[in-house]
């Protein structure tokens, strides 16, 4: 688009007391997290086997990065074809063991993601960071609350392993690490006591919680999740359970937008939990039926929790995304799903919201309506093509080209 077109679009944007240049700079200050694992279908650089937790990822599209080489020098092509700011979420499952000498998952170090910092510095990027509870082999069906005491210590050492590795990411970085905990406990068909596994997992979390992590440098954000395959009936870990835990042990409670019922809508649970928190953390997914972890679209699902972001400041929220799809191109799956994210952003903060709230206390409903349906066919696009210009990125889908010439260039190596 040409500088005239995003001069009218501001002209019009600004009848409604929307300024776009404020709108842009605003844009450039949210960072969203790239999650590592849609690079190579979560699968990591163990060799554990195949994906457990009532986790899938499906399709064989060529190309999946095999190595941590393979998977950074993805990853930085991806951020290259991504205005803004960017963060890099890892799982633990992911660490590099350059000495060849392995570890189990209780006694992972910050040595073994060495490589990730040297990463993220050469990058200029901050990270984030998961403990990696499933598709290991004891993560059958329970971790931390499992009624087996061994089980249970070693999914409690790991957690707390998994916080030095945050406070690492924290202090190498200079930025907080956001360090996430979701485990997928739970029972296939209808358990006969819920109260005892609750029991084992909240004392699980509490002895985890009990290494004094520098909050300066970690973030602790708990995870619900409805359901998954293989534990349909009973998830340990409900929404109601990391609800109150968070609120009691002054932790931060994360939303999936995959982990709940399919018409519950993530946007109206933000203003609660933010009356009680100062924060709320996202994982920003888009399940289809089920927590199917699909590409995220520009949808109104996606559309609504950045409104409620923006409205909300985003000083106040961790935004990361949290999708698997192995069907398709995996780098553009990554570019794609962050730009539809920040149009979404974008979206938010090109609207009038003093006008709009001022309506809604007035109980102008009419008007309010007619402005928001209005609002939809306002002329964003002018606005993102010029946020995509002074980041030196095309606005439109060219940027697929580069993708496909990578693809030809470097998948053919990866046989």
């Amino acid at each position: 688009m040409s500088k005239a077109v995003y001069e009218a679009a501001k002209k019009q944007y600004a009848k409604l007391g929307v300024d776009t240049e404020k709108a842009i700079a605003a844009l450039k200050k949210i960072p969203i997290s790239m999650h590592c694992w849609q690079g190579d279908d979560v699968t990591g650089f163990e060799n554990a086997g195949a994906l457990t937790g009532g986790i899938q990822s499906t399709g064989n599209y060529p190309g999946k990065a095999r190595t941590p080489a393979e998977l950074m020098q993805d990853l930085a092509f991806s951020f290259k074809l991504i205005p803004g700011l960017h963060r890099l979420n890892l799982h633990a499952c992911y660490a590099i063991f350059e000495d060849g000498k392995k570890v189990d998952r209780d006694k992972i170090e910050p040595k073994h993601f060495k490589p990730w910092v040297e990463f993220a510095k050469k990058m200029k990027i901050g990270l984030d960071f998961n403990p990696t509870f499933f598709s290991h082999p004891l993560a059958d069906q329970l971790t931390l609350a499992s009624e087996d005491p061994k089980v249970r210590n070693f999914w409690i050492k790991h957690g707390i392993q998994c916080l030095k590795i945050a406070e690492y990411f924290g202090k190498e970085l200079g930025t907080p690490c956001g360090c996430n905990f979701w485990v997928p406990d739970g029972y296939k068909d209808d358990p006969s006591d819920r109260m005892g596994p609750r029991k084992r997992l909240k004392d699980s979390y509490d002895k985890i919680f009990k290494y004094k992590y520098n909050k300066k440098y970690v973030t602790v954000t708990v995870e619900s999740k409805l359901y998954g395959i293989g534990v349909e009936s009973y998830t340990v870990g409900s929404h109601e359970f990391y609800m109150n835990y968070a609120a009691k042990n002054n932790l931060l409670c994360l939303l999936d937008m995959g982990h709940f019922h399919p018409t519950e809508l993530i946007a109206d649970k933000i203003s609660s939990l933010l009356l009680f928190s100062d924060k709320v953390a996202f994982h920003v997914s888009r399940g289809v039926r089920w927590d199917s972890d699909h590409v995220i679209r520009l949808d109104d699902a996606v559309k609504a929790a950045a409104e409620e972001i923006v409205r909300n400041d985003p000083k106040n929220f961790i935004i990361a995304l949290d999708y698997f799809d192995g069907s398709i191109n995996r780098i553009a799956a990554m570019v794609l799903g962050m730009r539809n994210m920040q149009k979404a952003l974008l979206l938010a903060l090109l609207q009038p919201q003093a006008t709009l709230k001022g309506l809604q206390d007035a109980r102008q409903y009419t008007e309010q309506l007619v402005l928001q349906e209005e609002l939809k066919t306002y002329p964003m696009a002018a606005v993102w093509d010029e946020f995509c210009s002074r980041c030196g990125l095309p606005a439109d889908e060219s940027w697929m080209k580069d993708v496909l010439d990578y693809e030809k260039k470097e998948f053919a190596k990866r046989v």
